[in-house]
């Protein structure tokens, strides 16, 4: 049997992110909502469990719980930030409203002897988000962290194999947040590791064919890494009753129509190449809101995917690329909403397939490795995200032609610069955005009134987070003097320079 750690989510943003470092560690790791049952939980045959973050109190009257009869099962226990808290409330601690810790902060180690701190330093940084705090610990417990803001940052009850921490250990600005992680899976509570992408590979192939059953799929194929993944792993569960459908939708890079047709249309793969553009552009016609243009979006993509279906006979599954960012940005359960994708807030009521989704619960970088294990080329596997309704969310206001063009262009001028510089290597995604700004400027020594466009380039492990690329300044000079000479019609360059948070990778 797999070793399994469960990942119960409380409405946190990151509870994917614990799922994923419990899997770098070579463990299986599978995200259940908090509202699961004892009995669903103990069926899953945990190794261990963890208790996610969360933006509730506990002292809330709807606040999330689990079945308490869990700290009773003998199954080691980690809660992270409201599920420390949670874990203090319910044994019998004493948890307060306290001062906000938002950010970096100082954790000092208050115990030199525990498993769970195997390895880590005296003083380290950690990553807070917390307004209520732990007072005052349940009987039986240690403390074993403080900080300025959280007179228990961390705590440990050794003989039952119960530990909590106020901060992130999941997220990459806690120093010693996998070694931490790491100490909990092995040292605590005894796992022995092995799984890996290939593990994952065969599992879920094994349950597509068990849900497909005889029954035939259709992959909505875009040509990126998500969806081509998706689709070979599909096409080994099912074969030839899987077709996949490229919906040109108007909206790609420059030439990535055809670059789509070329990789594809020779596999052993039933393709179908369907130029929709003028649909797409009349759905956006007036339209300026960006949840409203990724709705009309993906429930246009789904019309067009049940026209194809009907004339191929009875189709039942519809398979998607969709990734757990997606779903998260999208606002499942007591999440928020950030911004509702396409394939996932934008999908209609009356949907008449059944969704297939293999790649529901992995980051992108997770993706990529499980198509290298798929000896999908590389090309394609480490080609940088490109979001489903593609331009048009990169085009403050409503979508028209002539400005679609000027950005499309822009953008070829931006991906050309970077990889000829060979700065493709070190950052996720590089692009131009169309912000609707017109501004004054001097060409040839001719005034102008042109629009403004905005480069905007970031480094990031997984799109959960990201920070700016620090570009060189010799780099964007070739890049706005290439845009403003070969592009006529924009005549000034911005650099975006906001991180995620605030911000969005995406302007729309």
């Amino acid at each position: 049997m797999i070793e399994t750690v469960l990942v119960l989510d409380f409405g946190a943003q990151y509870a994917q992110l614990i799922a994923r470092r419990v899997r770098e560690q070579g463990v299986y790791a599978e995200i259940v909502p908090v509202t699961a049952s004892y009995e669903e939980i103990m069926a899953k045959h945990p190794g261990a469990v963890i208790l996610s973050g969360g933006p509730d109190s506990v002292y809330r009257e709807d606040a999330p719980a689990p079945d308490r009869r869990i700290l009773e099962s003998g199954v080691p226990i980690l809660g992270i930030c409201y599920g420390m808290q949670w874990l203090a409330y319910a044994l019998g601690g004493r948890v307060d409203p306290g001062t906000p810790e938002y950010g970096p902060a100082r954790a000092h180690r208050a115990s030199q002897e525990d498993l769970l701190l195997h390895g880590v330093p005296q003083d380290f940084k950690v990553w807070m988000s917390h307004g209520d705090r732990v007072e005052s610990l349940p009987d039986g417990f240690s403390l074993l962290l403080e900080s300025e803001g959280a007179p228990c940052a961390a705590m440990g009850d050794a003989r039952r194999g119960i530990y909590a921490v106020q901060f992130h250990p999941e997220v990459v600005h806690t120093d010693y947040g996998r070694e931490i992680l790491r100490n909990f899976l092995f040292r605590v509570s005894g796992l022995k590791g092995g799984w890996d992408m290939g593990s994952f590979l065969e599992r879920e192939v094994e349950r597509i064919r068990e849900t497909v059953g005889d029954g035939s799929a259709l992959v909505a194929l875009s040509g990126g890494v998500d969806s081509a993944v998706a689709a070979a792993i599909v096409q080994r569960a099912i074969g030839e009753r899987l077709t996949a459908v490229f919906v040109d939708h108007g909206f790609l890079r420059q030439g990535e129509g055809e670059e789509v047709e070329r990789a594809f249309a020779g596999r052993s793969l039933r393709f179908i190449h369907v130029k929709a553009q003028d649909r797409f552009l009349e759905a956006l016609r007036g339209v300026t809101d960006p949840e409203q243009k990724r709705k009309k979006i993906g429930n246009l993509f789904i019309r067009v995917f049940e026209e194809e279906a009907a004339k191929l006979g009875p189709i039942e599954w519809l398979v998607q690329g969709t990734l757990y960012p997606d779903v998260i940005e999208s606002g499942p359960g007591k999440a928020d909403v950030i911004k509702s994708h396409h394939n996932v807030g934008g999908l209609p009521d009356d949907l008449q397939f059944r969704l297939l989704e293999p790649l529901r619960e992995l980051f992108k970088d997770e993706v990529r490795l499980l198509g290298e294990e798929l000896s999908l080329p590389r090309s394609l596997v480490r080609r940088q995200p490109f979001p489903g309704p593609g331009l048009a969310i990169r085009m403050v206001g409503e979508v028209q032609p002539d400005r679609l063009e000027l950005l499309r262009r822009a953008d070829a001028v931006v991906r050309r610069e970077v990889e000829h510089a060979g700065a493709d290597s070190e950052i996720w995604q590089w692009f131009a955005v169309l912000p609707g700004v017109r501004t004054v400027g001097v060409q040839g020594d001719h005034r102008t009134y042109g629009e403004a466009v905005v480069v905007r380039a970031v480094s990031s492990e997984d799109g959960m987070t990201a920070d700016w690329a620090k570009l060189s300044h010799d780099l964007l000079q070739r890049i706005a003097s290439a845009i403003v000479s070969e592009v006529p019609g924009i005549n000034r360059v911005l650099y975006d320079i906001t991180s995620k948070p605030p911000g969005t990778i995406e302007w729309e």
